[in-house]
């Protein structure tokens, strides 16, 4: 049985090496929308929520189903998420549209924020993460691990509109740089600094911890020009926002504008030329949330469902699949793997319980890897 053990993980270390030598993935990008269910990814707009009884939409319900409903579920994702569904279902692939037998879950038995962001960031969900004020993160991500390489040095870099994920990233520890929440930028060479400073300064604030979305695009796309790095982690918050003030209409705008600023950020990577054509998308979200009439509202242990979530990869390693259908459950924890690998670095000599990449992510890097 040893033997066969010793066999099967030299295989495998093979198999690593060879996919490394022919990637061509150069930089990655990891990409979350906080909270958005799978339901709206794969099937659109959900028809029992465009009211203000179960939507708590306060105006324009009809405007709103002009915009977002369609006959068909392809139909209505497509309006949705234009980018997801005309450039990466056709070029990249998509795991999680349970529709169509694809699972993609949580391992962390918690179903919300900061559970789900170390699990998809160390590989291993951890009990003693069991909220979101939990402090500094005790566990190692893939970020920081790959910080400490001579190559990718100072060149891994977090984006996201949470305040927290300064502890989830262990910021202090890590080394790390960060810009998150209602931080001022730390580095700004757009040409109208003094109107982003007052934005930030004046703006009424959902709250303390959580800065807009497009606040977050400007200082990102801004560092992006300038500092260009290598590892990129970006964080959205506001589908998960809204969904928890009940506003079914904001869901939907944020959703559909998220997918405008991933596309945008796709577009300027690509118009880089050290971006160009080396660069690997991984786009998802923490957690799901419940269903129906009133539990979409919520996620955690005591909503049905949201365990759920969806994952989205684009780039030049990664076969056009598009959607996977009767597959083998994904998880949440594959994703600090699949990272590392796509920058040809087997996480699993840092981390031995970290879970393994996600299968066909690297299948063009090496297609004589099996498939599902």
């Amino acid at each position: 049985m040893r033997k066969l053990t010793a066999l099967v993980l030299a295989l495998l270390c093979f198999s690593t090496l060879l996919s490394a030598q022919n990637l061509k993935t150069k930089n990655v990008v990891l990409i979350v929308a906080d909270g958005l269910r799978w339901q709206e990814i794969f099937t659109g707009a959900d028809a029992t929520l465009l009211n203000s009884e179960h939507g708590g939409i306060w105006a324009g319900a009809d405007e709103l189903r002009k915009e977002y409903w369609a006959n068909t579920p392809a139909e209505r994702r497509k309006r949705l998420f234009p980018f997801l569904w005309e450039t990466v279902a056709t070029q990249g692939t998509l795991y999680g549209n349970q529709t169509k037998g694809s699972v993609a879950h949580v391992t962390n038995g918690q179903a919300f924020s900061y559970p789900g962001y170390n699990e998809m960031l160390t590989g291993t969900p951890d009990p003693r993460i069991d909220k979101n004020e939990f402090g500094p993160n005790p566990n190692v991500t893939v970020f920081e691990w790959l910080n400490q390489s001579p190559e990718l040095r100072g060149q891994v870099s977090v984006f996201a509109t949470w305040a927290v994920f300064n502890d989830i990233f262990n910021q202090s520890r890590s080394g790390v740089f960060t810009q998150v929440g209602w931080s001022l930028p730390k580095s700004i060479s757009n040409s109208q600094p003094d109107l982003i400073r007052r934005m930030y300064t004046t703006l009424t604030r959902f709250d303390e911890e959580d800065i807009y979305n497009a606040l977050l695009q400007v200082s990102l796309l801004d560092y992006l020009q300038k500092q260009r790095p290598r590892l990129l982690f970006v964080g959205y918050g506001e589908t998960d926002n809204w969904a928890h003030q009940g506003r079914y209409d904001l869901v939907l705008a944020s959703a559909h504008q998220f997918d405008g600023f991933v596309a945008e950020l796709w577009n300027t990577m690509q118009a880089i030329p050290e971006y160009k054509d080396t660069t690997t998308f991984i786009i998802t979200t923490d957690h799901g949330r419940g269903s129906g009439t009133d539990s979409w509202k919520e996620h955690g242990v005591d909503q049905k469902g949201s365990e759920n979530i969806w994952i989205a990869i684009l780039g030049p390693d990664t076969a056009a699949r598009g959607e996977h259908t009767q597959a083998k459950p994904v998880t949440q924890a594959q994703i600090a793997a699949t990272v590392a690998a796509l920058l040809g670095k087997d996480f699993s000599t840092f981390n031995r319980r970290a879970a393994p990449p996600l299968p066909d992510v690297l299948d063009k890097a090496n297609p004589t890897l099996p498939t599902q």
